[in-house]
């Protein structure tokens, strides 16, 4: 076993692109580096000119370095445009669009995996030349691919995404490569480590970000049967999400459009749910469903919002004992 895979947190993350990684922000402010591990999804990622994409993990390494553009939501504050700008005027694929700043992680990052490193190992040396002092790791080190399938036929998940803009009716998805992969080393022994305290499934969308972790094999089932808490922060307020399809989806493939909704995504998984203010009356169904709650603020506008928030978290799991596991 690496020196990286005895790392033992008290806290696991969940976590897929913005509203996620706003919340892990939060989490990094209030816990020390020994203390959190964060966990990507990587069922976004994808091969582009070339070179290797990892959304999710980028939106980390932006979020945690301080470098991200809130205004835009995505990708580099204070970037620029020139290399697809070329590209463009040459007939080239601008579709996906990566600013130079942001080029060079992509870049990187496919050298290091040529050349044979892991995705975690690659992933770990990123965020460290980023001076982020928490560790990020991706899900998986094998790829599993997230693709939706719609009434006209199967998409990736970036041509629906960001070539049709999500409007595609959903009707499934699939994750290619999942019943091959294993959690990274990271993750599963941080699932192991005797200092766990909860696992925080982040305010991301349940179907690509969360369903793509879960769908590694066993994870779920391990999952449900830690001994350490697990919570989930409502990606749904108000009936809409913030940012991204999740309300669609949900509505779509025939869920309720609301935080019971993804709860009952997660619920033979959960001992907690962190709900809106927004939706304080829907509370009591929470709880009907066996969950603890807790009712706060979950709009994270600024590195206030994003730690209250990750202290709400915290404070519910606290109070949480973990259910007996099932009798077999």
């Amino acid at each position: 076993m690496t020196e990286a895979a005895r790392f033992a947190p008290k806290v696991v993350a969940l976590s897929g692109g913005v509203g996620g990684a706003k919340l892990a922000r939060g989490l990094a402010a209030v816990l020390e580096p020994d203390d959190l591990l964060i966990v990507a999804n990587t069922g976004d990622d994808f091969e582009h000119l070339g070179l290797h994409i990892s959304p999710d993990i980028d939106s980390l390494f932006y979020a945690l370095a301080r470098l991200n553009d809130a205004e835009r939501g995505w990708g580099r504050k204070d970037e620029s445009w020139n290399f697809m700008a070329a590209l463009g005027a040459l007939g080239g694929p601008a579709w996906f669009q990566l600013g130079d700043r942001d080029l060079a992680t992509h870049v990187v990052r496919t050298q290091r995996l040529a050349a044979g490193e892991s995705l975690t190992d690659v992933t770990a040396a990123l965020a460290n030349a980023f001076g982020i002092r928490h560790q990020i790791v991706p899900m998986s080190d094998q790829s599993v691919r997230t693709r939706v399938a719609t009434p006209e036929g199967e998409l990736d998940f970036q041509r629906y995404f960001v070539v049709e803009q999500c409007r595609p009716r959903v009707i499934g998805f699939r994750f290619v490569g999942a019943e091959g992969a294993r959690p990274s080393p990271v993750f599963a022994a941080g699932l192991a480590s005797p200092r766990l305290e909860a696992v925080v499934i982040c305010p991301s969308n349940p179907f690509v970000s969360i369903d793509p972790i879960l769908s590694l094999p066993g994870l779920r089932e391990r999952l449900a049967t830690l001994s350490a808490p697990v919570i989930a922060v409502t990606p749904i307020i108000g009936g809409a999400a913030l940012k991204g399809p999740a309300a669609k989806m949900l509505a779509e493939l025939g869920h309720e459009v609301s935080p019971v909704g993804v709860a009952r995504r997660y619920v033979d998984l959960l001992d907690g749910f962190v709900l809106d203010a927004r939706d304080a009356v829907e509370a009591a169904r929470l709880r009907a469903l066996g969950l603890a709650v807790v009712v706060t603020s979950t709009v994270m506008r600024d590195a206030e919002g994003q730690c209250a928030l990750a202290r709400a978290a915290l404070e519910l799991t606290a109070t949480l004992r973990r259910r007996p596991a099932p009798v077999e």
